[in-house]
């Protein structure tokens, strides 16, 4: 699945952080590393002054489905006391409340961490039983790579964000797409310096994760740093050369830097990929648009359309091109193009004013084209095009108005 991660006028793509049909969740546990919430600094406290054997434990969140009945909630946090110590002792483990249905717990002192996995599965287990719901987990362990005893907490919370995208019944051991996850969310929260570190920490653990790289070009280019970015998407191609979204994003960016002959190259390599993003054909349709190339123009627009139905831009163009871009005019055709383009945008001064003028060319509607045109000149006022074709609209009209009182007469 794509995605488009925008600043302004900019559209980036970027992959799902993972290849599921996946959703992502409505609340990110990881939001609370943002705002530090009182349960989370309290367990850092606690685990930082706990003395640990050995140094080795697992952190894991464990939330109980938002869809199990009320009653079920209000004894989650009993039930989960209860398995906690039917499966590990007070000397082995810590936790907090998050909320009435979520828990953080730490524990140590197994043999191999394959032991511990195994006792998280049985407390999973346990709690579902008990409480007949699903139960959500992400888990983190310590050591690992590079991460402090800190960030383990962390790394938890960011796991069970990545196992809410599969459902509420997931367990999900923090890894790089946790952290792809991670640095997306900071991203819509416009945390853009905080999303590139969490994708260079993925990078740091899984180097050739093209998704991982590819989102940091993103964010780079959404910051304006587009060398950097440029760098960045260089690096996935070269890795994967027919990856359609890096190929984009390549292309996008050499319109950025104007230079829309090459970006047209990257962006017909990536129809030929796939011809079914959006973002590929409205961009390549409106660059050989712009470079004047209107039949080459109209097969992209038309599945920029077929592919968003709420695209105004793509039909606008199209409107245009029928309008009077081609030799053989047909301002039926436009005026079709222009009226879903007005529908979907009522205040785009182009679509008003070839709305209007597509209506005059078939003297149809003469009122509302006259209506439409004011308008377009009302919200543009030095375009001269649009002057011209209003004074010739309120011609017709005016024409049109006397030879009927002519007749009546």
């Amino acid at each position: 699945m794509i995605h488009k991660f925008t600043s302004k006028e900019i559209h980036f793509l970027k992959a799902e952080s993972d290849e599921h049909p996946v959703q992502p969740p409505e609340i990110f546990f990881s939001d609370l590393l943002q705002t530090q919430t009182v349960q989370i600094k309290t367990l850092n406290d606690r685990l930082a002054s706990t003395e640990i054997p050995g140094n080795d434990f697992i952190c894991a969140i464990v939330q109980i489905s938002e869809k199990a009945p009320e009653r079920t909630k209000e004894k989650a946090k009993e039930i989960f006391e209860a398995c906690f110590h039917s499966v590990l002792d007070k000397e082995r483990g810590i936790w907090e409340s998050l909320d009435d249905t979520a828990f953080a717990m730490v524990f140590w002192d197994y043999i191999k961490e394959e032991n511990g996995s195994r006792l998280i599965g049985l407390l999973k287990e346990k709690i579902s039983t008990a409480l007949k719901t699903d139960i959500l987990m992400g888990v983190a362990t310590f050591p690992f790579h590079n991460f402090k005893k800190a960030d383990i907490l962390g790394n938890a919370l960011k796991a069970i964000d990545h196992a809410a995208f599969f459902g509420s019944n997931h367990m999900i051991y923090f890894n790089a797409v946790s952290l792809n996850i991670s640095g997306d969310r900071l991203y819509q929260l416009k945390h853009y310096d905080k999303a590139i570190q969490e994708y260079k920490k993925g990078l740091e653990n899984d180097p050739r994760n093209i998704n991982l790289i590819n989102s940091l070009g993103v964010c780079y280019g959404v910051i304006g740093k587009i060398e950097q970015a440029q760098k960045e998407f260089t690096k996935a191609i070269a890795m994967n050369p027919v990856d359609v979204m890096v190929i984009y994003n390549i292309g996008l960016i050499h319109r950025i830097n104007d230079d829309e002959d090459r970006a047209i190259i990257y962006l017909k390599k990536a129809h030929g990929i796939d011809q079914n993003v959006f973002e590929i054909e409205l961009l390549l349709g409106h660059l050989l648009f712009k470079q004047k190339q209107w039949t080459r123009a109209l097969p992209h627009l038309e599945a920029a359309g077929r592919l968003n139905p709420d695209a105004a831009r793509a039909f606008r163009m199209k409107g245009e091109i029928f309008l009077d871009k081609l030799d053989k005019k047909d301002p039926r055709k436009a005026w079709a193009q222009f009226n879903k383009a007005v529908k979907l945008n009522p205040s785009d001064a182009v679509s008003l004013s070839g709305y209007a003028h597509s209506m005059a060319l078939q003297k149809k509607n003469l009122k509302i084209a006259l209506s439409f045109a004011n308008k377009s000149v009302t919200l543009e006022p030095d375009n001269p095009l649009f002057c011209k074709r209003l004074k010739q609209i309120q011609k017709i009209y005016d024409q049109t108005v006397q030879e009927d009182t002519t007749k009546s007469a």
